[in-house]
């Protein structure tokens, strides 16, 4: 916890004293400024905490509209705009102050110049990095599989691999039973081209069947 103080300080130390004196160097020039021009009193350091809170105060609104995605990159907002007027009033409350000469001119805007940089730079550590946007889910939906029926050249191929290891038994079991009900019904055995349409397949299984069945038949 110490550590962690005193990084921070180290850290942010050097531009929070910078902040301060420069203020003070601006407050004070401000305050003559207004001082000379009929603000005397308590009102010209209100008009002096007014300049300097409000250059303060816009930096703030600044940063929480880069937290918050209010104002898109590029485009000037409110915050800003009253930032730039802040940096205007205290440059030239400075200037008025400064000696008429080039040098007076800049060693006059010094304590304004280097209270906005170091109010910027409070700034910029308070936001951080900005974050890395996360890819937008697709709205698309996930390809579903085609469900195709199966069409007669699979039926053929599937027959085809059938008949190469020999039919099945079950099948042939199938066709003996339809043979038999045929025989029986028309008076004579079933043809190839029968058996083909009663069972639904090529004409190479339905020769396999046929022949395995009069096999069967003779060896019976």
């Amino acid at each position: 916890m110490t550590r962690n103080l005193l990084a921070v300080l180290l850290d942010s130390g050097p531009v929070i004293v910078l902040a301060a004196i420069a203020g003070a160097g601006s407050f004070t020039h401000i305050r003559d400024t207004a001082t000379e021009h009929g603000q005397s009193g308590w009102m010209a350091w209100a008009v002096a905490v007014c300049v300097d809170l409000t250059c303060v105060m816009a930096a703030r609104e600044r940063q929480r509209d880069k937290k918050t995605g209010r104002v898109r990159d590029g485009l000037a907002s409110w915050p800003t705009l009253v930032l730039i007027l802040g940096i205007v009033l205290s440059l030239s409350a400075n200037l008025h102050q400064a000696e008429a000469s080039a040098w007076g001119w800049i060693t006059a805007a010094t304590p304004a110049g280097a209270f906005l940089i170091a109010v910027s730079m409070l700034e910029r550590r308070a936001s951080g990095p900005r974050p890395k946007p996360s890819p937008a889910p697709s709205s698309e939906p996930a390809p579903v599989p085609a469900l195709v029926p199966a069409t007669q050249d699979d039926k053929d191929d599937d027959d085809k691999d059938q008949a190469a290891d020999g039919p099945s038994s079950e099948l042939v079991d199938y066709a003996r039973r339809v043979a038999t009900e045929y025989q029986n019904a028309q008076g004579k055995p079933i043809s190839r081209d029968t058996l083909r349409a009663r069972l639904g397949v090529s004409n190479q299984l339905a020769s396999d069947l046929l022949r395995t069945l009069r096999t069967t038949s003779e060896t019976a």
